[in-house]
């Protein structure tokens, strides 16, 4: 899977890290090239010193074969223009914004951009997106007895209803991101490609949420 990291400050530099374990194709790019230490010696992927949304610098990382890109800069104007000329002019299947300022968030996201707080969000769970994971814990409620947990619709559970994901005191879709919108499903809800779905999970149901998924 090849991704690309735009930003190697500590959120980028330690996205690049934890993917670089998993074996994928990585290109980091930075405006400034001693931010690249931050990866050490043992990292396996490219660098490239340049600007995140510059067409050349991008198709010099390969964005034309590009699986994700996550766009980690301190400044969110960049992050945005970035992440819309990876989605919206090559392309690119998973991309994702961060975003330091929460008050620009429902701009950001009526663009169709997947943005998130850097300040609240770990990198294991970026890395979970952008590695197409397809069960995501979004957050923990409580003592962490329930989950909101967040899956991309899998292509076998496109057409089907949101009573087919349910299982009543387990396992109830919360919403559905569709496009620029969200909704609160009701029972006959036909889900479609590409919807964003939010579960709300009992812990302990888990691994029977995954074992659905598989089923389905």
């Amino acid at each position: 899977m090849k991704t690309i990291i735009v930003g190697c400050g500590r959120i980028g530099s330690g996205l690049a890290l934890k993917l670089n374990q998993s074996d994928h194709d990585i290109t980091v790019i930075d405006q400034e090239p001693l931010t690249f230490k931050h990866l050490g010696t043992g990292f396996k992927g490219k660098t490239i010193a340049g600007v995140g949304f510059d067409r050349d610098v991008l198709l010099a990382a390969g964005i034309e074969r590009a699986d994700s890109l996550a766009a980690v800069t301190s400044n969110d104007e960049a992050n945005a223009l970035t992440a819309r000329i990876a989605s919206q002019i090559f392309g690119v299947p998973r991309v994702v914004s961060a975003l330091h300022e929460p008050r620009k968030a429902e701009i950001y996201r009526r663009l169709g951009l997947q943005v998130f707080d850097p300040m609240s969000w770990g990198v294991n769970r970026v890395a979970d997106l952008l590695s197409f994971s397809p069960v995501n814990v979004a957050m923990s409620i409580g003592n962490g007895d329930v989950n909101i947990m967040e899956i991309e619709i899998p292509a076998l559970l496109v057409g089907r209803r949101v009573g087919e994901l349910t299982i009543p005191g387990e396992v109830s879709v919360v919403s559905i991101s569709r496009g620029n919108r969200s909704l609160i499903p009701v029972i006959n809800t036909v889900f479609e490609n590409r919807d964003l779905v939010h579960l709300a999970v009992a812990t302990a149901s888990g691994e029977r949420l995954k074992s659905l998924l598989g089923l389905i």
